[in-house]
């Protein structure tokens, strides 16, 4: 096997890796979107949901950074579960981590274009239909997808910047002008969880652990910077921050009596709609505009993930060798198979939208929950200096956690997908097909390339395989071949010591 050809440590600072782990959870999506989906549903401490996800994400994140560190890889995820689980269940992951992480780009298209294309109407005049903004998008995410990694990290990097502003823009706004109505800290009292139903609030809880999909692909970036683990946390934090903080805020603008119903009534709308009692016209239309680049920030930087992780994959000749070898074979490849789901949507009469990005995180919260328990074996299994919370307490932690989320989302899919049982079955047909090619291509390299199986989840890393020698025949005893010189007819001398047969003895 060839030796891999990682990037040059050190290539990426610390900040650009967050930004863009950060950019693949949306962070203006999710303010614009999931948060006022919890409070229409009667969740009024919906910042309290946030604040102990970031909790659990962090204790998982302790275990799996543990994992991760032993040898940094370009797919944390499935090279964890390899090393855990085995490596035809490391190539399960593998490939739902790639159709999950290939589903969020899609519905990220989907929701650009239908965010895209009132602002289109409203400056031009025409109506212009969503593909054709998606098409844009996709025209976009291809071309820099051949350009240095370093320069899409950076283009990212501003657009998440972008996000950024306008979040705390909207939030200060939101606070300097409260309604008046109810305490501003009701929002983050415990007491209010108690008003919602469980089913409810068990979906709430999952779709909002859902909006931090994407804080595991900074421990990706391991061979690029220098301190991946702080990147990781970094983001965690940050997108615990920025939600939570957006949703107290949306909540004392709106004051705690009125705000379940208004975001009922005004749904995705709610966000923009407090902005425009609160800001000029201008700050609306920035607002409306940053959730377009936001949402194409999100798209650029899955491109990033999925193309490293084929990479990742080529190198260790699981995929063809040329996409480990020239990164824009990958690239192409992506954006060619990306390319033909758009079109077959746009065909279909199908908006690829938010029931299809939480399906897309649906399965990375099974991968992080795989890769969980992975850590937590691998860890147990060999040792290397980690403490007693790295090894044994943070993995169990979160395993048990997110497997509570799993059975959460599991119980009602059709509810929290929204989406007939149809289109619910086929999701789980294609998820099924992709764990199952995995573990069938597992399989099989280790019966007819042991090699190629020994490498997976290693990067392209070398392999040394010990050959496995023939037996030898056993040494026979010596004068075995004469049994007269060992039986009880050998002659004995005088003092009973054995005496050698010589010709002239007889």
């Amino acid at each position: 096997m060839p030796p891999p050809h990682p990037p040059a440590a050190g290539r990426l600072a610390g900040a650009p890796v967050v930004l863009l782990a950060l950019a693949v959870t949306a962070p203006l999506a999710v303010v614009s979107g999931v948060v006022p989906a919890g409070y229409a549903a009667g969740l009024t401490a919906e910042p309290l949901l946030f604040a102990g996800l970031g909790l659990l994400l962090l204790t998982f994140a302790s275990g799996y950074l543990a994992a991760a560190r032993r040898m940094p890889h370009p797919g944390p995820l499935y090279s964890v579960v390899a090393r855990g689980l085995g490596r035809p269940l490391g190539l399960a992951a593998a490939w739902l981590a790639l159709l999950s992480y290939a589903t969020l780009q899609l519905a990220c298209y989907g929701l650009a274009g239908a965010a895209a294309a009132p602002l289109l109407d409203t400056w031009f005049g025409v109506g212009v239909p969503w593909w054709a903004v998606a098409a844009g998008c996709w025209a976009v995410v291809a071309g820099c997808g051949l350009v240095r990694g370093a320069v899409t990290a950076w283009l990212i990097a501003v657009l998440v910047l972008g996000e950024t502003v306008v979040i705390v823009g909207y939030g200060a706004a939101n606070l300097l002008h409260p309604s008046g109505a109810g305490s501003a800290w009701t929002t983050v009292s415990p007491a209010a969880l108690a008003d919602v139903p469980r089913p409810v609030l068990g979906l709430l809880l999952v779709g909002a652990a859902l909006s931090f999909v994407g804080f595991e692909t900074a421990a990706g970036y391991g061979d690029q910077t220098r301190h991946p683990r702080r990147a990781t946390y970094l983001c965690v934090v940050l997108t615990t921050v920025l939600t939570g903080a957006a949703a107290w805020a949306m909540g004392v603008a709106a004051g705690p009596d009125r705000i379940v119903a208004l975001a009922g009534a005004r749904g995705p709308e709610l966000m923009v709609g407090l902005a425009a009692d609160r800001l000029a016209p201008w700050a609306v239309t920035l607002g409306r505009v940053t959730l377009v680049t936001g949402l194409l920030a999100a798209a650029l930087a899955l491109h990033q993930v999925i193309v490293r992780h084929l990479v990742a994959l080529g190198r260790e000749r699981v995929l063809p060798a040329a996409f480990g070898r020239t990164p824009a074979v990958a690239s192409l490849a992506q954006s060619a198979v990306l390319g033909a789901a758009l079109g077959g949507c746009a065909y279909a009469g199908l908006v690829p939208g938010r029931g299809l990005g939480t399906a897309g995180g649906l399965g990375i919260l099974a991968v992080l929950t795989a890769t969980s328990l992975a850590a937590l074996l691998f860890l147990n299994r060999s040792p290397n200096g980690e403490g007693a919370w790295q090894r044994l307490f943070a993995p169990t932690i979160g395993t048990v956690g997110l497997g509570v989320l799993g059975y959460l989302a599991a119980r009602d899919l059709p509810a929290l997908l929204g989406v007939p049982m149809l289109r619910v079955w086929i999701g789980l047909a294609a998820a099924g097909a992709a764990v199952l090619a995995g573990l069938g291509s597992g399989l099989a390299l280790r019966r007819t390339a042991p090699v190629v199986y020994a490498g997976i989840g290693l990067g392209g890393a070398a392999v040394v395989v010990t050959p496995t020698l023939p037996a030898l025949p056993r040494q026979r005893l010596p004068g075995a071949h004469r049994p007269e010189r060992v039986g009880g007819e050998e002659l004995t001398g005088p003092a009973g010591s054995p005496r050698r047969r010589t010709p002239g003895s007889e």
